[in-house]
């Protein structure tokens, strides 16, 4: 009897996204398929307009797709509604931004526990976990902390923290390094690269060739489509985000 073979973690197949109609029609993606494997490590580039943006969105559950399908985990996804893409996001995608997104009348550990509060996790519970998310980060001493009491590292690494506290299947960050200085942008890809170790998927889009060499792979997008699926890192050096 051959075994079961796992379904990819992500897998796009004809995604088509349109915005407007007629003469404002604007195509940000089109005819896109892309799979991704449990467990990768990639980055996503291309130059402004390209659909990078619009990809995330719609692998983050986000955005739905104008026409194609999208599997994530296996379950078609691509026109749920919004009760069931938010039940999707809540349980299997952590999100990472480059803004942080931080409440900032909350503490460290108030923020951190907020999607569990959202996913109706009992409160002794979400304090544990949301515990062992900052520490895992390295911040089990900022607890109390609030935002502007932090450095914009430790900022991220709470908000790293919380995408990881429900235990994702993957992490989406998007520009996660962009305001960040290059000693702390070397402190949070190792981070991404430990949680990567452990088999959490990550994706992340940047336009930072040096951020997108830490993955193992980089997808390039360009006029709403992908040009290049399987871009290894060390061959990035002939392409730019401007061209």
């Amino acid at each position: 009897m051959s075994p079961l073979i796992e379904p990819p973690l992500i897998k796009l197949n004809g995604v088509c996204k349109v915005y407007g109609l007629n003469d404002t029609e604007v195509r940000a993606l089109w005819d896109v398929d892309l799979t991704i494997q449990q467990g990768e490590y990639c980055a996503i580039m291309g130059p402004s307009g390209s659909g990078k943006s619009t990809a995330m969105n719609v692998i983050g559950c986000l955005d739905r797709p104008t026409s194609g399908t999208y599997h994530l985990d296996g379950e078609a996804v691509a026109h749920l509604d919004d009760d069931a893409l938010a039940h999707i996001r809540n349980r299997k995608i952590g999100f990472v931004f480059q803004q942080f997104h931080l409440l900032p009348q909350l503490t460290a550990l108030e923020n951190v526990m907020l999607p569990m509060v959202y996913g109706g996790t009992a409160s002794a519970e979400r304090r544990d976990r949301a515990i062992s998310a900052l520490e895992q980060v390295g911040l089990g001493d900022r607890m109390v902390n609030k935002p502007t009491q932090l450095s914009g590292g430790q900022q991220q690494r709470v908000a790293i923290a919380r995408a990881i506290v429900n235990q994702p299947l993957l992490i989406l960050a998007d520009e996660p390094t962009g305001a960040l200085d290059s000693h702390t942008t070397q402190d949070v890809l190792a981070l991404f690269q430990a949680l990567n170790d452990t088999g959490i998927t990550v994706v992340m889009v940047t336009h930072e060739p040096d951020v997108a060499r830490s993955t193992q792979r980089i997808i390039w997008f360009r006029d709403g489509a992908i040009v290049n699926a399987h871009l290894a890192p060390e061959n990035i050096g002939h392409l730019t985000t401007t061209g």
